[in-house]
């Protein structure tokens, strides 16, 4: 297997080691709602998880209108200049599982090893694991330094641990 970039590895260390992100979706009226979501990586699917409550907005407007976008960045760090943040803005669809089926087993398995305080929260009837597929992106790895990311080298990053 050849040798991937160390864009592809910044992108993998993002995406394995920021545990909350920004949740875009599409409202009823057509305007754009942004939550804060915390989430988990599936690698062998090689997609986010995120659990969301049916009380929630963004979990009726993702049922509505699947494709989503979710930003993941690094934290600020003190004196550093916000505009080198590390970053990641993905596109892609929102799948809501079905319990108990195999891919909802996995994702539980994911989302529970990285926020093992959330089990309790799988066992209340309005909260649902979702898997959001990507297949777009943007990667922003410091000032001036942007580049789109395409569906299988999305994949790639979400399947390897970093």
């Amino acid at each position: 297997m050849p040798r991937e970039s160390s864009l592809t590895d910044e992108l993998r260390l993002l995406l394995h080691s920021r545990r909350t992100a920004a949740l875009g979706t599409v409202g009823d009226d057509g305007a754009p709602f942004v939550s804060m979501i915390p989430f988990a990586v599936e690698p062998s699917l090689g997609c986010l998880i995120i659990h969301v409550s049916d009380l929630a907005a963004h979990t009726r407007y993702l049922r509505d209108r699947p494709k989503v976008s979710v930003l993941v960045m690094q934290h600020e760090q003190p004196g550093e200049p916000v505009h080198a943040l590390p970053r990641a803005t993905l596109g892609g669809d929102a799948d809501v599982l079905e319990s108990n089926g195999p891919e909802w087993e996995l994702c539980r398995a994911a989302y529970l090893a990285r926020f093992p305080e959330a089990e309790p929260m799988t066992q209340l009837s309005d909260f649902r694991f979702v898997a959001v597929h990507v297949n777009h992106g943007r990667q922003i790895s410091g000032f001036a330094a942007a580049r789109d990311v395409g569906e299988e080298e999305l994949k790639r990053a979400l399947r390897a641990e970093a």
